[in-house]
């Protein structure tokens, strides 16, 4: 026969068994874990937020989800927009200047880099890979983090920025110079179409040298006779890639109008920029 003392001994038993042993599993999941689960764990909370948060200092944007507002320009959902919301100059600094610019980079670098191995070349030096220059294979960053720019939020000033083009010193942006390596190593010739001004060539040349990207079949810049959109001119250049007996195998850029148009190549890749517009 139970007594009721025993009983109550008993539930306090297991009570305090159950306790131990939840205990002992939190520990020995915290000696366990590594850098890369925190990692995780970390960033299931940022998914999982009930209301997330779009400024680095951690507040709310009133009226505007920054997330979205950068999902739209990204998904070319939002066009001819001409400068970023003031509101937004935080998260998007935030953003620039942060690691998730930099793995966002490098994971549309990595699937450039499978498609390059994954393609059958014919060998014969006619493969091409179109690169574009600003926010593809160079960063304007060191600009667009001035105070007078910040991050595009304030009106865009073509006498400012090409002050900035002739220093010379935009730095690579490294996923994309590991991308033009592979390239090269694979026998598929860089080609770089650019809307920079002719005027500009010799520091663009210099400031490519510098930072790593040293061969390419061409370099294209806007000439004094190319008029019209980025599509159009884009467009004119690659077609002319093509019927001088190139095929463009691959083409990168970090605006839609790098990317669209005629004569895209085979397959397109999308580096994210959120700080301008070019149409």
């Amino acid at each position: 026969m139970i007594t009721t003392s025993s009983f109550f001994s008993s539930i306090k038993m297991r009570s305090c068994f159950t306790i131990l042993l939840l205990f002992s599993a939190i520990v020995a999941v915290a000696l366990a874990s590594s850098e890369e689960d925190h990692q995780v764990i970390s960033q299931v909370v940022e998914i999982h937020r009930l209301r997330p948060q779009t400024g680095s200092a951690g507040y709310t944007v009133p009226q505007l989800d920054c997330l979205s507002w950068r999902l739209a320009v990204e998904t070319n959902n939002l066009q001819n927009w001409r400068s970023v919301p003031k509101e937004c100059t935080n998260y998007l600094g935030h953003y620039m200047m942060g690691k998730q610019y930099r793995h966002d980079c490098e994971y549309v670098a990595k699937q450039a880099i499978e498609y390059a191995k994954s393609l059958n070349l014919s060998g014969d030096g006619m493969d091409v890979w179109v690169f574009d220059i600003d926010e593809t294979t160079l960063s304007n960053a060191p600009y667009y983090a001035r105070s007078d720019v910040a991050f595009g939020a304030k009106p865009y000033n073509a006498t400012k920025f090409n002050e900035w083009t002739a220093e010379g010193k935009a730095p690579a942006i490294p996923s994309v110079l590991g991308l033009y390596k592979i390239v090269l190593s694979l026998g598929i010739k860089p080609v770089f179409i650019t809307g920079t001004r002719d005027n500009f060539k010799q520091v663009r040349v210099a400031n490519l040298k510098k930072v790593g990207y040293s061969n390419w079949a061409a370099l294209i810049l806007k000439g004094e006779n190319d008029t019209g959109s980025a599509v159009k001119f884009k467009s004119s250049k690659r077609t002319a890639l093509v019927k001088a007996g190139y095929r463009i195998v691959g083409n990168i850029g970090d605006q839609w109008s790098d990317l669209i148009g005629k004569n895209v190549g085979a397959r397109t890749f999308k580096l994210p920029d959120p700080m301008y517009y070019i149409g």
